[in-house]
């Protein structure tokens, strides 16, 4: 058993001792595939320090490392040993009071419900998704649950409105108004690195489309800071973003920018970009947190724009 081997492993104590940091050496250990030793870290470090939120985001690694490798029964037992070890310390400190506990919870949570869907079982990852949201919707892993849910089930419905009610620009513009157009929408935030990368890929589509039916829309919200990390108020930080979308996304002028967190939480934007793609119908059809290439995100607006509203399916 796993929860044997955690119990074990002081081999590598020494190398813990000496300072190497637990959480990249874990990550390390994954990135060989040897979980073995990735185990033996935790372990040797569990020994000495006992648990710590620092020793359950290295646990809950090796969940995300065994899912990626296709390992289900692994990964759900490193899931379930990470979630019962941080809800039984979420009850004495709460989630958000370090940065390790929200990430392992987080995590656990996701890696849990992904092995249940891959399993054949995704009306209960669902409804398992659900009651954690209900559970933790005040804390910071409320997006990744509600992510984790859109993964599993919104394709394929109506696209969720958007909170138009504060907006960088014109008077924005409702998903539901653009019915009869295919609808990309671009969750951004004006720190993301990834989001400037995926910048130029809906420009070149911006142009090559628009004129047949193509509307993007980028909605983003306030993080409390502008660049190098500065705390800001709203108004400032609002300036900032409207700087950060002339400068680096100035074909997007045209239409107003959503600015609100219930947009991010409603679609589930714990990463950024998140690109939510939609039918000539309302309905969604693609969903993708992370960047996307510009020959994929292409294929994907291609095969929508050739359907007629009447009949639009993916």
């Amino acid at each position: 058993m796993i929860l044997a081997l955690l119990l074990v492993g002081s081999g590598t104590l020494a190398l813990t001792g000496q300072g190497q940091p637990l959480i990249p050496s874990v990550r390390a250990a994954i990135a060989t595939h040897d979980f073995a030793a990735g185990e033996r870290l935790v372990a040797a470090y569990r020994a000495t320090r006992g648990v710590t939120p620092e020793m359950l985001e290295a646990l809950s690694w090796l969940g995300r490392g065994a899912l990626a490798g296709k390992q289900l029964e692994k990964a759900d037992e490193y899931a379930r040993q990470t979630y019962e070890l941080a809800t039984a310390m979420v009850k004495h400190r709460g989630v958000d009071v370090e940065p390790h506990l929200p990430i392992a919870l987080g995590a656990a949570i996701e890696v849990r419900a992904q092995v249940s869907a891959q399993a054949g079982a995704r009306s209960e990852a669902v409804a398992f998704l659900h009651r954690e949201l209900a559970s933790y919707r005040a804390t910071s892993i409320s997006k990744r649950i509600q992510k984790n849910i859109n993964l599993l089930s919104l394709e394929g419905t109506p696209a969720p409105a958007l909170d138009l009610s504060e907006a960088l620009g014109a008077t924005p513009i409702s998903v539901a108004s653009l019915k009869g157009k295919v609808v990309l929408l671009f969750f951004w935030a004006h720190w993301c690195s990834d989001c400037k990368l995926q910048g130029p890929v809906l420009q070149q589509l911006a142009r090559t489309y628009g004129s047949q039916g193509l509307t993007i829309l980028a909605p983003t919200e306030r993080y409390g800071y502008v660049a190098g990390g500065r705390l800001a108020t709203p108004q400032d930080e609002k300036r900032h973003i409207a700087q950060v979308r002339s400068a680096q996304y100035a074909f997007l002028s045209e239409n107003a920018v959503p600015l609100s967190h219930a947009n991010h939480q409603r679609y589930g934007v714990s990463t950024t970009p998140t690109l939510v793609l939609i039918d000539r119908q309302g309905s969604v059809r693609l969903y993708h947190p992370g960047r996307m290439s510009e020959s994929a995100l292409e294929s994907a607006v291609q095969r929508l724009l050739t359907q007629p509203a009447a009949s639009s399916r993916q």
